[in-house]
């Protein structure tokens, strides 16, 4: 893991690769992401359109029945009849059976679109995790893993619960728009264009609201990353941070990204809250003028007492759709910000593709040549200076040198973790590149110095280097790694379930379960990285014999610090600077006198000298 990285997010902005882009153009491309969606998104459209144009008839045949009781209280206070409760019963009744539909449209429409919802996150979801897979290791080295758990989750989450709330009410404020305004001009023109007039007042209200709170809901969203990479890391790193005494910088770095995340978020939220009380107060001025002049429209007898009444109705329907359209513009903002990160991601440049005309790996005999070798994690800054090597197969090669002489990486270019900048790399005649990630990764076996342990049974981890392993081939693999007899000593053996973190073992432990995992991998080649280094020196000399056996008839790769443990290999390459300085088996290297000799009379030195 590791260490705490102090203050270095709060500069950094948004992610590698990672572009502002207009809210339309990510909303387009939202909307092309849905495509693959279109019949259950089409389905609650209609369900919401119909629903909508049947709850729109309500106010009208309301003022319907408005009328006929008026028109009857009329007839009885001057004596030429009564009201007629029959034909009202029959527009209530005709009413009650337009909702009872709507309703069952409205409830069809939420229940398809609950299921929409949560395709669409679960596509989110696997899309981000098979990129995940894709991606090259140097987009891991430059990125946070809380940044990318900011986008699997908070991200996601946030696109998929607003479109679940808001594509249905969109389809249904327009509708209700659309529906009321021919309903208010089938009543009255004259007063259908006053209420219009608060139209353009209403789209100037939006739009200028939008601009300005768009960039700080885009900002809330980067922040929030950066608060969960924080707090990720921290976590994972929680005993160095302790040990060191760390806690008051984490906390203060903490509370620089936290403020951060508080003021973007309390600017989005104000701005965006404040639509809602200027769309109230533009609606009111509508409503006022409508009732004045509806007023004065029925003194004349221009217009009937129900008619107003559906009209004052529709009114107030026409501009709850604009101040929901205005409202859900907010929360469409947050998703547009939310959907860039995501799509940022998914833009990520991927590995590249493998050739089309693949390499057996049955090819794979164990030979390797290194053929003038450049390499650089960075393009400005080569650590590996052509590095050229043979290596026959079954050859035991030690790869020894200080820190940062390029050991590792050397590993990682042959397993493709990472291409050459020139040169190459041949397995058998073959460059690398010819073979498939996959089948080329499948042909080598690796313990690493960092081990990696998931949730699961200890008899899971071990068969994780071979899925189709049996009970007996696990149980093989952990003798020879000397696993077996700590296994046995555990309550539940190997159906002992490691946590999070393995760590409910200690760490010599979880590296002898790796080694018996690369061992169940049977692998052609064989790399260990410091493999040893955590494990006692009794139970080092067990292993040794173990592995000795592990890479007979095999080539293998050993990286080592301490050099009592190579001194059988076949070769020795001693590397300094990205360079081979020296080459030969220990006996030979020791009788130079050269770098290799100073090294291992280093590591036996009195210390008092």
């Amino acid at each position: 893991m590791a260490g705490p990285r102090g203050g270095g997010h709060g500069p950094r902005g948004m992610m590698p690769g990672e572009k502002a882009k207009d809210f339309k153009g990510t909303m387009k491309k939202l909307l092309g992401y849905m495509k693959r969606f279109l019949p259950g998104i089409i389905l609650v459209l209609v369900c919401a359109a119909a629903s909508t144009i049947f709850s729109i008839f309500g106010p009208k045949i309301l003022g319907q029945a408005t009328t006929k009781l008026f028109e009857g209280l009329l007839a009885m206070l001057t004596g030429t009849g009564g009201i007629d409760f029959g034909a009202i019963g029959q527009i209530l009744l005709f009413l009650a059976g337009l909702y009872v539909i709507s309703a069952l449209l409205s409830y069809v429409q939420g229940w398809v679109m609950a299921g929409v919802a949560t395709k669409l996150s679960y596509s989110m979801r696997k899309d981000i995790s098979s990129k995940i897979d894709r991606l090259p290791l140097a987009y891991f080295d430059r990125v946070q893993s809380g940044e990318v758990l900011s986008r699997i989750t908070n991200d996601v989450d946030t696109v998929t619960q607003t479109l679940n709330q808001s594509l249905s009410q969109i389809v249904t404020s327009v509708t209700m728009m659309i529906g009321v305004l021919v309903m208010m001009l089938t009543i009255s023109p004259v007063m259908t264009l006053v209420a219009l007039c608060i139209l353009p007042l209403s789209v100037i209200i939006v739009s200028v609201v939008v601009k300005k709170s768009q960039p700080f809901f885009r900002r809330q969203q980067e922040y929030l990353g950066h608060v969960n990479g924080h707090v990720e890391e921290m976590y994972g790193g929680h005993v160095v941070v302790t040990a060191f005494n760390g806690q008051e910088k984490s906390i203060e770095d903490f509370n620089g990204l936290n403020d951060n995340l508080y003021h973007a978020a309390w600017k989005s939220q104000f701005l965006s809250g404040m639509m809602m009380p200027l769309m109230n107060f533009v609606s009111n001025l509508g409503y006022v003028g409508i009732c004045v002049l509806g007023g004065f429209l029925t003194l004349n007898g221009s217009i009937t007492v129900g008619d107003i009444q559906a009209f004052t109705q529709y009114v107030r329907n026409f501009t709850q759709p604009i101040t929901q359209i205005a409202n859900i513009s907010n929360v469409l903002q947050q998703t547009a910000a939310a959907a860039e990160r995501v799509f940022a991601f998914l833009d990520e440049a991927e590995e590249p593709a493998d050739p089309a005309q693949k390499v057996d790996p049955a090819e794979i005999d164990g030979s390797v040549y290194f053929a003038h070798v450049h390499f650089g994690y960075v393009p400005e800054k080569t650590i590996i200076n052509d590095f050229s090597a043979v290596i026959k197969p079954g050859t035991q090669v030690a790869i020894v040198g200080p820190t940062g002489a390029g050991k590792t990486t050397m590993v990682k270019l042959l397993m493709r973790f990472y291409d050459v900048s020139s040169g190459a790399i041949l397995l058998n005649g073959y460059d690398v590149r010819q073979f498939s990630r996959s089948e080329l990764r499948d042909s080598f076996g690796m313990v690493l110095q960092d081990t990696w342990l998931y949730n699961g049974t200890i008899r899971e981890n071990i068969r994780f280097g071979r899925l189709g392993a049996t009970d007996d081939e696990v149980l093989a693999a952990a003798k020879a790694a000397q696993v077996d007899h700590f296994v046995r000593t555990l309550p539940q053996g190997y159906d002992t379930v490691l946590n999070e973190e393995a760590s409910n073992i200690s760490q010599g432990q979880k590296q002898l379960l790796t080694i018996a995992r690369t061992i169940i991998s049977d692998p052609k080649i064989l790399i260990l990285d410091e493999a040893t280094s955590s494990v006692d020196t009794r139970t080092e000399l067990l292993i040794q014999r173990a592995m000795d056996k592990l890479t007979e008839g095999r080539t293998s790769f050993i990286i080592a610090h301490r050099l009592s443990t190579i001194r059988g290999a076949d070769l020795i390459m001693v590397m300094r600077d990205g360079d081979i300085v020296e080459t030969g088996n220990h006996e030979e290297l020791l009788a130079k006198g050269g770098f290799y000799a100073a090294l291992y009379q280093s590591q036996f030195a009195d210390m008092s000298e």
